[in-house]
């Protein structure tokens, strides 16, 4: 079950204000990997896809794609490490 839907409104409510709404085009990277990490992300609208560097010296892959309601970055948070991978809108 998703976190938003366990929490009580009040809850959601105090939530919500601290959030802050960033537009970003299609093809424009969110997270960069190896950045440092300040945020966390909420997908309102649109999808993402995040991709990795898996092998030096190569393209970074992708590892996952994100829809609306998703929401990524907490890794660099919790653990206070870079950001582990990029993210595109």
């Amino acid at each position: 079950m998703p976190i938003f839907e366990t929490m009580e409104p009040y809850e959601r409510s105090k939530l919500a204000d601290a959030f802050t709404e960033i537009k970003v085009g299609a093809g424009e990277f969110i997270i960069r990997e190896g950045d440092e990490g300040k945020e966390l992300f909420l997908l309102q609208e649109g999808t993402a896809i995040a991709t990795k560097t898996l092998n030096p010296g190569q393209a970074p892959e992708q590892v996952m794609e994100y829809r609306v309601g998703d929401y990524f970055g907490e890794r660099a948070l919790l653990k206070n490490e870079p950001r582990a991978a990029n993210v595109v809108a």
